[in-house]
């Protein structure tokens, strides 16, 4: 991998402008674009290309913010992004409209806090769409102060925005605020100083160095069998088949997960069930007892200690079989976590020997249930004992 290379991810709800963006910097049509209403990119994409001597890797997102995408859509994507970006991005371009700063846009905000941590403001620009909509005279720096979340976001990301216009600004002079031409350079310069204040360094976490790590020993095992590749087209192939193998990977550990809880609730549910007939039937024997003990202790004084202490185990009594009601549902919710932690181990080692993740999810469903049906006989066996 070339280490001069910037890879930049580009984040920001459906219709931001993403792809746009893409072509703006690279100042030509790399990236489709698609005008409907839905998901103008269905899939992510990269592209590399060098622009005013710079190496660039730009990481066109899918909208994984958009509530229309099934899970599985998003799952995809998700796992294809981290393929692209490993190790991991140089910098992250967080694509806003220029317009009115709703909760929705404060929600994509907190969804990328959500998935990438706090650390990814280090690395993070803001950037505006829209730009010719700036007051006459305005900059994106004065719109962005008449806002206090605006003001906020920004300062989270080291005071760095920029603003284009992918339609309206794209010929005008070099020297202009407002054009493209200026703004794109504006924008190459802040990633060189955040990089050099980064000392170098990318957003990366386990993950992406996991990622990483699998990817250049595929690139070792295709390497001797393809001489005639270039080594970019090596990385190409081994980038594809890791996703391949993540993409089962995620969908057999998340199928296990979910089964996984789903019979931890069930098992867990017969136990306590069975041990609560066992406790009523003790209380009952208990109570006998108290009883009998009190009109014994009784006998030579009064009945009314008898009838007090007989009182005070019933309510004893009542308290343990509500204490034990009340653990019987924390006993539940611990079952489907740990249910689920058991189910997406099986599913994680049920998935590589899959080809598809139809497969991986089959053979992860498998595996989790023949599990849970040997630990639910084991369970009612012992409970069955006299």
């Amino acid at each position: 991998m070339d280490s001069s290379n910037r890879r930049i991810v580009i984040l920001g709800k459906t219709g931001t402008g993403k792809s746009s963006l893409a072509n703006t910097i690279f100042g030509e049509e790399l990236f489709k674009i698609d005008h409907s209403s839905k998901s103008g990119t269905s899939e992510c994409r990269a592209k590399t290309k060098s622009v005013n001597g710079r190496s660039i890797t730009l990481i066109d997102t899918p909208g994984f913010f958009d509530t229309n995408k099934s899970e599985d859509e998003r799952r995809r994507e998700i796992v294809r992004s981290i393929v692209e970006c490993a190790p991991g991005p140089h910098a992250f371009l967080i694509l806003l409209k220029k317009e009115k700063y709703s909760e929705q846009e404060q929600s994509v905000i907190d969804q990328m806090q959500e998935y990438f941590t706090e650390e990814v403001y280090r690395y993070a620009t803001v950037v505006f769409t829209h730009g010719d909509e700036l007051q006459e005279g305005q900059t994106i720096k004065d719109y962005v102060s008449e806002d206090e979340k605006l003001i906020d976001l920004v300062r989270k990301c080291g005071r760095r925005c920029h603003v284009i216009d992918n339609k309206y600004w794209k010929d005008k002079p070099k020297d202009d605020y407002r054009s493209n031409q200026f703004q794109v350079e504006e924008i190459l310069k802040t990633i060189d100083n955040m990089v050099t204040e980064n000392n170098g360094d990318y957003y990366t976490n386990e993950l992406l160095q996991v990622v990483e790590e699998n990817i250049q020993h595929e690139i070792e095992t295709i390497r001797p069998l393809s001489e005639n590749m270039l080594d970019e087209e090596i990385r190409e192939r081994a980038k594809k088949n890791i996703f391949e193998k993540l993409l089962n990977l995620l969908v057999g550990t998340g199928t296990g997960i979910l089964l996984g809880a789903l019979f931890g609730v069930f098992i867990m549910t017969k136990v306590v069930l069975k041990s609560l007939k066992t406790f009523k039937k003790a209380a009952k024997s208990l109570v006998g007892i108290a009883v009998l003990a009190g009109a014994k202790a009784g006998a030579g004084e009064t009945k009314e200690p008898a009838a007090g202490n007989t009182g005070n185990i019933g309510k004893s009594i009542k308290k343990g079989v509500s204490s034990a009601a009340g653990l019987s549902v924390k006993a539940l919710a611990a079952s489907a976590a740990v249910g689920a932690v058991a189910g997406g181990v099986t599913g994680c080692l049920a998935a590589p020997g899959a080809k598809t993740p139809q497969e991986a999810a089959k053979a992860a469903a498998d595996d989790v249930y023949k599990g849970a049906k040997y630990i639910q006989d084991k369970i009612d066996e012992f409970l069955d004992k006299d």
